[in-house]
């Protein structure tokens, strides 16, 4: 299952029944170092850093059409010169959300080439399929139209990311010979989604199955005191534990960590080349399991702060708003009163009290949270 590059010690997996061997550490293209108000990529350190992770053996980079704007397309444009392309393949996916007829893939797909400074992109995907999108794009000819672009040589392998129920994922999975698929998948959300039976449902059909939210959003590498006291009292660091759980399943062909700083890079770079199948001690599974349960207890909002739900045509700041209620839940006392502050403190719009119930942003939400009936109840807890 696992291999070695010859030039670096970073593990090899396989990725489905394509047969190519990614590095198991994949770099996810979403949450690149920003800068300045307007929170624009940074990118001569983004450069640096995806530089860094491909000399180290990182051959798989993974960006979408909305990611920072488009930014991430353009960044990962620059990072691939001088010779960079040859050593990686790239991930990028169709934003359904954007689609409207069928004359839109063309012109959306021609803008992410353009983007990207490419003429094929290796893996392209159908982006954050749901119950919801998945019959609009199967209906507007969405295959047909990936099977075209790929007789013309500018796709190579098909594939699709996936927010929703595992049933939706077993449809979806059973209606096209699809070469991968990507989900979201981490030891607090094991069952959520597709989840552990839709990750052994594909890889067991030949699909390639990529790992996003490893960390969920962050969310397992910066854990709230009750959760912080199981690593401490194991002396385990959160990440490294969170990313060996994955790999230690052999249905994983690669994680995607969305990496922010040079350090978390080389962090994960370095478990990347010692964690595989076998490779989690017995006291880091259980500590996972002891943190699996405190998590469950804590956290009563399962938000990623993904963004998919934005913008609120309201204005509501509907992922910061989650952060500030599930703050307030999980670490209690002087973090009632101190989000309490922060919540009050923000422009009217953007609190929880401005949502008019419109739903619009529960059709978007991967995790199919009932947005509209949260807001009132973060609005009484906070204000």
């Amino acid at each position: 299952m696992l291999e070695r590059t010859e030039e670096n010690t970073m593990q090899l997996r396989t990725l489905g029944k394509t047969g190519f061997k990614p590095s198991a550490l994949g770099f996810g293209c979403m949450r690149l170092p920003v800068k300045g108000e307007k929170k624009e990529v940074d990118e001569p350190q983004a450069i640096e850093m995806l530089r860094y992770a491909i000399d180290h053996g990182v051959n798989y980079l993974d960006t979408a059409y909305p990611y920072h704007n488009g930014q991430s397309e353009t960044v990962i444009a620059k990072a691939l010169q001088d010779g960079y392309r040859e050593k990686v393949v790239v991930a990028d996916k169709m934003p359904f959300w954007e689609v409207k007829e069928y004359g839109d893939f063309d012109r959306l797909f021609n803008e992410q080439l353009e983007r990207l400074q490419i003429e094929q992109i290796d893996y392209y995907l159908l982006h954050n399929l749901q119950g919801t999108s998945w019959p609009g794009m199967r209906d507007l000819g969405a295959i047909k139209w990936l099977e075209k672009t790929r007789e013309a040589g500018k796709i190579k392998y098909l594939g699709f990311s996936f927010h929703d129920t595992v049933d939706i994922f077993k449809e979806i999975v059973d209606h096209y010979a699809w070469d991968m698929c990507q989900i979201q998948y981490n030891y607090a959300c094991e069952e959520v989604q597709a989840g552990t039976e839709g990750l052994k449902y594909a890889a067991d059909k030949g699909l390639g199955v990529v790992i996003m939210e490893p960390l969920f959003g962050g969310t397992l590498a910066n854990p709230p005191e009750p959760i912080r006291q199981v690593w401490e009292e194991e002396d385990l660091d959160p990440v490294d534990a969170a990313l060996r759980w994955l790999w230690n399943k052999p249905e994983v062909s690669l994680v995607l960590s969305g990496m922010s700083t040079m350090d978390q890079v080389k962090a994960n770079v370095a478990t990347a080349e010692t964690a595989g199948v076998g490779g989690l001690s017995e006291k880091q599974t259980a500590a996972i399991k002891r943190a699996q349960a405190k998590y469950e207890e804590l956290s009563p909002i399962p938000c990623s702060k993904c963004g998919y739900c934005l913008p609120c045509p309201e204005g509501v700041a509907i992922p910061e708003n989650f952060q500030l209620y599930n703050n307030a839940r999980m670490l209690g006392g002087n973090a009632q009163s101190l989000n309490h502050n922060l919540y009050v403190q923000k422009p009217d719009e953007m609190r929880a009290e401005n949502c008019v119930g419109c739903r619009e942003c529960e059709e978007k939400c991967p995790q199919s949270i009932k947005i509209s009936e949260w807001m009132p109840k973060i609005h009484e807890a906070l204000k």
